[in-house]
């Protein structure tokens, strides 16, 4: 069984042909798929979602680029609510995004700032309810993991689409979190993903899509689907000098083992 940990099967580009995207997932052995949210619409319209399908569970969670839309405090009680969900196993897609301008309004120090209050909560909300994290960044390293260390022994974290080099996350690596690899390292030039998909151990590493985005080679430039994570499996499992059903097996038990405790 293959599992994809991040595919945003509530974008919209999905709306028309869900059920074909999810039998192709089915298919190509995928046996279970989490969606991430983004902010607190698709948090209900992931959760939606998953209540109809068994093989499929949520993270629940606001994305850096969507920041501005929660304020106050009402938005951290509604996120709550939504995690309580049986078929809510992680918190995210959370993180920082320093690539994106900020939106209208915001100065971009004001910008950081508060995608790190937004981000903060979050972990803070992850701890409260034994939950573990998936994190975006992008141009944001440095302060991300400055966010995230205070956090070590408290949570674990997915550092999710990974394109840093093993140096940059062993250290996170050694206190418990993971990095994921989407299709990118299947590209001709994957740059530091490829040796990091090599090189890093199991049980520390996932696999996922990040459908619709990132397809792998030969459907690179297409819409991406979670039936893609096989064709990234098998590349990392070129990569590493592995059979594929280790592969499989060891990205599975590491994802069972970082989701809600049972539940995948």
């Amino acid at each position: 069984m293959l599992i994809d940990t991040h595919t945003h099967l509530a974008n919209r580009q999905f709306d028309q042909d869900l059920p074909d995207i999810l039998q192709r997932a089915r298919d190509a052995g995928v046996g279970r798929m989490v969606i991430p949210a983004t902010d607190l619409p698709s948090t209900h319209k992931a959760i939606s979602i998953a209540e109809n399908e068994l093989d499929v569970f949520v993270a629940a969670g606001i994305h850096p680029c969507d920041a501005d839309s929660v304020s106050g405090e009402g938005w951290i009680d509604e996120l709550r609510q939504l995690a309580l969900h049986p078929k809510v196993v992680a918190i995210g897609e959370a993180g920082l995004d320093y690539y994106h301008k900020p939106p209208d309004g915001f100065t971009l120090d004001a910008w950081k700032a508060q995608q790190a209050v937004v981000l903060r909560a979050q972990m803070e909300l992850a701890v409260e309810l034994g939950l573990n994290i998936i994190l975006h960044n992008r141009e944001s390293w440095e302060d991300l993991t400055a966010q995230v260390r205070p956090f070590d022994g408290k949570l674990r974290a997915v550092f999710h689409c990974f394109t840093g080099t093993l140096e940059e996350a062993r250290p996170l690596l050694d206190a418990g979190h993971l990095i994921s690899f989407t299709g990118i390292v299947t590209f001709k030039n994957p740059g530091n993903m490829a040796e990091a998909a090599k090189g890093v151990a199991a049980g520390s590493y996932m696999l996922e899509t990040d459908a619709p985005y990132l397809a792998p080679m030969p459907h690179r430039g297409k819409r991406c689907e979670p039936a893609h994570v096989a064709l990234t499996a098998e590349h990392v499992a070129r990569l590493r000098g592995e059979t594929l059903a280790k592969v499989k097996s060891d990205t599975c038990a590491t994802a069972k083992g970082f989701f809600r405790a049972g539940t995948l």
